[in-house]
């Protein structure tokens, strides 16, 4: 009696849902057959209860019963929304322009780097590239650092295992753009007026290192050249990128591959000169620079008598920092859309 019942149930409703107008009676008839006190609820609440031969039987039939009430629902309600006078109701231009997806676009770092190449490329340098994975000798070496300077330290250092050469020593992940110096002199003879832009990686992190970060190196060889090609350089860089009002400064420093050496601050923007956790003191150090030491030339084959030249490196996010009035570098790399879209 009870499976005769399930299936008069199943046609009635489904009967019933073919008839349906609206949305509203459709969910009237589905509570009336599938809702908590429903008519096939009831039944199925009762299956518990009956012999376990029957029990089998009766509960297969109702459940596929309430599958065939629960899929002409779904249909009946599909076909209710595409009713012509709803779709007069919920008319739509299909002429006018659809949304728009939003639209993507170059990361900061990409565009500091297009912008610092136009600047140089604009009084004769020549943008190259050279490897992140290099030889001791070009990382430091051939930049005249002996095998007990600080920079080689493991702390400061990445070093690639069981790579080595006999004539070109450990393999590390590029520390500075220098390397790149003696790969350009290697590669072709003075005059080199060059920008060299990479990754470079260290061992540090805090507001303004990261473990790995861009860096662009300039390298000037010619006959005659000095320090006030130097410092015109730096100057010229800083107003073209910073702008007119930016101050500049360069101070003493030692560098093994420069002699003399300078590091090159710019006034902080983030407070405006007056100390903060990013610069402590007004101002902040964008990189270093200096007249190449004449071993160096030597190393690579020109003659110091003969030539001089000039080179500088500095930081792109650092750079970029002192541009916008970023107080962290690790925002660069964070890939917030918060900040990232801000730009």
């Amino acid at each position: 009696m009870e499976i005769k019942r399930i299936q008069n149930l199943k046609n009635q409703a489904i009967s019933r849902i073919l008839e349906a107008k609206t949305e509203a009676e459709l969910e009237n008839l589905r509570i009336s057959f599938l809702g908590r006190k429903g008519e096939l609820t009831q039944i199925l609440k009762k299956i518990p209860s009956l012999p376990e031969v029957k029990r089998i039987e009766v509960g297969k039939i109702a459940n596929e019963a309430k599958r065939a009430v629960e899929e002409a629902i779904s249909r009946r309600s599909s076909a209710i929304s595409l009713q012509p006078e709803k779709l007069e109701k919920e008319w739509i231009d299909v002429t006018a322009p659809g949304k728009k997806p939003p639209q993507g676009h170059f990361h900061l770092v990409t565009y500091a780097i297009r912008e610092i190449t136009a600047i140089f490329e604009k009084i004769g340098y020549t943008r190259v590239r050279y490897p992140e994975v290099e030889w001791d000798w070009y990382a430091f070496s051939g930049l005249n650092m002996p095998e007990n300077h600080p920079a080689r330290d493991e702390w400061e250092t990445i070093y690639i295992e069981e790579l080595r050469s006999k004539k070109y020593g450990n393999v590390v992940l590029t520390p500075h753009t220098s390397s790149g110096q003696l790969r350009e002199m290697e590669r072709r003879k003075p005059p080199i007026r060059m920008l060299n832009i990479a990754k470079c990686y260290r061992r540090q992190s805090d507001v303004s290192h990261a473990p790995m970060f861009y860096q662009f190196e300039t390298l000037v060889i010619d006959k005659g050249i000095n320090i006030t090609h130097l410092k015109g350089t730096l100057d010229y860089f800083a107003q073209q990128y910073f702008g007119p009002d930016r101050k500049t400064r360069i101070r003493p420093f030692h560098f093994q591959f420069t002699e003399p050496s300078f590091e090159v601050d710019v006034t902080c923007i983030v407070c405006g000169g007056k100390g903060c956790k990013v610069c402590r003191g007004g101002w902040l150090e964008l990189g270093g620079a200096g007249m190449v030491h004449p071993q160096v030339l030597k190393n690579e084959g020109i003659d110091p008598e003969k030539y001089t030249g000039f080179a500088s490196g500095f930081g792109v996010e650092r750079v970029l920092m002192m541009k916008y009035g970023i107080d962290d570098i690790r925002l660069l790399f964070s890939g917030d859309l918060r900040f990232l879209n801000q730009f």
